[in-house]
């Protein structure tokens, strides 16, 4: 029996691992700037792992950016793929492509124990959608349905891209400032790793600061090390991740509750929780009562992708 293939390619890594008996193994993670398509990468996972071209049956992967027609390319990386060229090249019977933040909402499905951890309390209603938002390489955001019994269904969209919001006049001037710079200013120009970076030159450019940090590591560190400049940046981004995650909420009718993911906020857990974060994101004016009772948490596992690309496959062959 031919084996099934699952991964999950963002902007700055592709994971692939086999899928079987409902469980991943084998995972291997290859930063796609080192290879020239995902055709080449997973030729030498398979290769790595003693398999040869027509081992793997069924392929799913979770893609960054919307999938529509015979070829995708991806929104934040070099590679591109055809469904055909593929499927001949790797002589795969049978290959489907979803978007990542689809495989990411149907990985909330399988969480564990200890991969998750409450920002807000409260109960999820199951009859209603939940949302999973992510600031990472880009901003992912999905909805997920509970259709009965181990059934979900996983709505894509492109949510990452809508208009950044703003709730105070100090908002608004970065958000200017942004702008002034670059034009449209979506939440992904902020919400995201290089975003971060983004958002305190912002504060540099308002409040007179030469700037002197380089990277989203770099204000991290500064800020788990208690620098106010580096602080202020980090608890803005997480009051703007409230108000957009608040959106999505009011949008879908998200009282399932909200599921964060994504590389950047376990970066600085602990000044996330601490952060304006709750208090943003059910700011709604008359609909601020909405948001009392939705639980929000932030999932620290590292293969939620990768599993739910493997539940896509599942739920396909049933």
């Amino acid at each position: 029996m031919k084996l099934a293939l699952v991964g999950d390619i963002g902007g700055t890594n592709a994971r692939f691992a086999l899928w079987e008996e409902e469980n991943l193994h084998s995972v291997r993670v290859f930063p796609t700037a080192d290879y020239s398509s995902p055709e080449q990468a997973i030729a030498i996972y398979l290769h790595d792992l003693g398999l040869v071209l027509g081992d793997i049956g069924s392929v799913c992967l979770a893609v960054a950016g919307p999938v529509d027609g015979d070829e995708f390319r991806f929104t934040n990386s070099h590679w591109r793929l055809g469904r055909k060229a593929f499927c001949a090249t790797l002589k795969v019977d049978e290959l489907l492509l979803i978007n990542d933040f689809t495989a990411m909402a149907l990985g909330m499905t399988r969480l564990q124990d200890g991969e998750f951890q409450t920002v807000c309390p409260g109960e999820p209603d199951l009859t209603r959608p939940a949302v999973v938002i992510g600031p990472g390489t880009g901003l992912g955001v999905g909805t997920l349905l509970r259709l009965g019994e181990a059934q979900w269904m996983a709505l894509p969209g492109e949510g990452g891209h809508v208009d950044l919001p703003v709730g105070t006049a100090r908002e608004a001037q970065l958000r200017q400032c942004v702008a002034d710079e670059i034009g449209h200013v979506s939440a992904e120009t902020i919400l995201s790793g290089g975003g971060l970076l983004r958002l305190y030159h912002a504060f540099c450019k308002l409040d007179g600061h030469t700037p002197t940090l380089q990277n989203q590591a770099d204000i991290t560190k500064a800020g788990l090390a208690g620098d106010p400049l580096a602080r202020a940046v980090i608890d803005q981004f997480c009051r703007f991740l409230g108000r957009v995650a608040g959106n999505n909420v009011l949008t879908v009718g998200g009282r399932g509750g909200v599921y964060i993911v994504g590389g950047v906020i376990p970066h600085f857990l602990e000044l996330f929780l601490q952060s304006g974060f709750s208090e943003s994101f059910g700011d709604k004016g008359c609909m601020s009562h909405y948001f009392s009772g939705i639980p929000v948490w932030v999932v620290t596992a590292e293969f939620s992708g990768l599993l739910g690309a493997g539940v896509a496959l599942q739920q396909g062959a049933r």
